[in-house]
């Protein structure tokens, strides 16, 4: 499969952590997910994450977003600690986008007014909404099915409508959550493409989880691999399918990422 970056980002400020997790430990009664991990998202990056089903991927979604709490620990967005922080505040003032794997979209409404819907609600001035609905049916070349009920869209389509609902309110980090799964290589591609393009135009940072290995280390700068509630190995995607603890872990000796 061909590389879908043309570069990655190979350094960051070290200073310049947009998420942070500090000595996160989280339990749902007796079972272990998280066991006291810190790891950081730095601006800009696109950040990658790996692991088993039931390893805690989403679970870190969850948690960045405010939907449940660690048992013990800190989480950090843009320097401030935000344990005790809402959903809305994370999202309203940390500018936090979330794309979640099933749904985000209503199904008898139309793609336009899908994103009317919610624009009229996360888009302050009024003025704003149909410039903005505008932009992003254009970005995403979904002039074509605007007026076609969501529940009709194709699995790419809807992805891309999701995706462009949480653009709606600019944000600056955006959590995709198994963007990947059950989509065909075609529209993977394409949706590789738009996560590129987001970081490269719109400065945004993004964070994607994913258990297609290779779609995903192909639009990363760095990724990690969860496992047995801990991270087991962090770096490029190049280096990470060459760890020994990755390797173990997760991806085998098999594994080929060119």
């Amino acid at each position: 499969m061909a590389i879908i970056k043309k570069f990655r980002i190979k350094s960051f400020k070290q200073d310049n952590a947009i998420i942070e997790f500090k000595n996160i430990s989280l339990s749902y009664g007796n079972r272990l997910i998280l066991d006291n991990i810190d790891f950081k998202i730095l601006k800009g990056q696109i950040f990658g994450m790996l692991g088993p089903n039931g390893v805690g991927k989403s679970t870190i979604f969850n948690l960045i977003t405010g939907l449940i709490s660690p048992n013990s620990g800190k989480i950090q967005i843009n320097g401030e600690e935000v344990n005790n922080y809402p959903v809305y505040l994370r999202t309203k003032k940390f500018k936090v986008g979330y794309v979640p794997q099933h749904g985000g979209y209503f199904n008898d409404l139309t793609l336009y007014d899908n994103l009317k819907a919610v624009g009229e609600i996360v888009i302050e001035s009024k003025n704003l909404i149909e410039q903005k609905i505008s932009y992003l049916i254009n970005k995403f070349e979904l002039e074509n099915i605007k007026n076609v009920k969501a529940k009709f869209l194709s699995g790419g389509q809807k992805k891309k409508l999701v995706i462009a609902i949480s653009l709606l309110s600019d944000p600056k980090v955006l959590l995709l959550d198994e963007c990947f799964a059950a989509l065909d290589v075609l529209t993977i591609k394409m949706l590789q493409e738009i996560i590129v393009n987001l970081q490269q135009e719109n400065e945004i940072t993004i964070c994607i989880c994913d258990h297609q290995a290779r779609d995903l280390l192909a639009c990363v700068d760095t990724a990690m691999i969860l496992s047995n509630c801990k991270i087991v190995a962090q770096d490029s995607p190049q280096n990470l399918v060459n760890n020994a603890n990755a390797k173990n872990a997760y991806f085998g000796d098999s594994f080929n990422f060119n």
